[in-house]
């Protein structure tokens, strides 16, 4: 997948959530495993809690225990 694409790929962070990226993307990770996602946008996660990682699972939302009645 290098290469220019014709404009620049988006990219949008969120503070308490993952990185959205405009997609097709290639993820290449701290031991070199490249991960593909073809997606129009993907949801790359920045907190690791995610089993599907790089891929955001929302692991990184609270939560919250019910309260009993």
């Amino acid at each position: 997948m290098p290469g220019t694409p014709e404009r620049p790929r988006r990219v949008t962070m969120d503070r308490d959530g993952p990185l959205l990226v405009e997609g097709p993307v290639e993820v290449v990770d701290e031991d070199g495993t490249v991960h593909t996602s073809c997606r129009f946008r993907t949801a790359i996660c920045t907190c690791r809690r995610s089993r599907i990682y790089p891929w955001c699972d929302t692991s990184h939302r609270r939560r919250t225990k019910r309260e009993a009645p």
